[in-house]
């Protein structure tokens, strides 16, 4: 990794999420909420349909973050606001979800940097706050 400033601007990520990756992730979370599976049950609480799991949006979004760093035990510190949940239609196209990232802070003192995450899905932003502390 070159030099490190504010204003670096991490390269951008897209994820597709489908019907299949949110199986496979409440498989390996224990996470079966009806409303990641169920188009039935996600209308019932007033959602616009299935919607992925916030700790699955939460994790691809720290992969534009480790992607960058190379080495993920880099990375110091991590946190989200979920704004909208990221809807997932029972079709083949699935959901694209866009993340991006830019340094807003360095401290050389701790050799760390701040980084703001943007992720937007159907041209609205699914996350708020995000942010990350690396170790440089």
């Amino acid at each position: 990794m070159s030099a490190v400033e504010v204003g670096t601007r991490l390269p951008s990520l897209t994820v597709t999420l489908r019907r299949a990756d949110l199986v496979r992730y409440a498989g390996a979370s224990g996470d079966f909420n009806p409303i990641h599976y169920s188009d039935r049950m996600a209308s019932a609480l007033g959602l616009p349909g299935v919607i992925a799991h916030g700790m699955l949006t939460m994790a691809e979004a720290a992969r534009v973050v480790t992607d960058w760093i190379g080495d993920p035990a880099r990375l110091v510190e991590y946190g989200v606001r979920f704004t909208k949940p990221v809807v997932v239609p029972d079709d083949d196209a699935g959901a694209e979800v866009a993340f991006g990232g830019t340094v807003v802070a360095v401290d050389n003192e701790s050799g760390t940097a701040e980084v703001e995450i943007i992720a937007e899905s159907g041209g609205q932003k699914v996350l708020g706050r995000a942010r990350a502390i690396v170790r440089l």
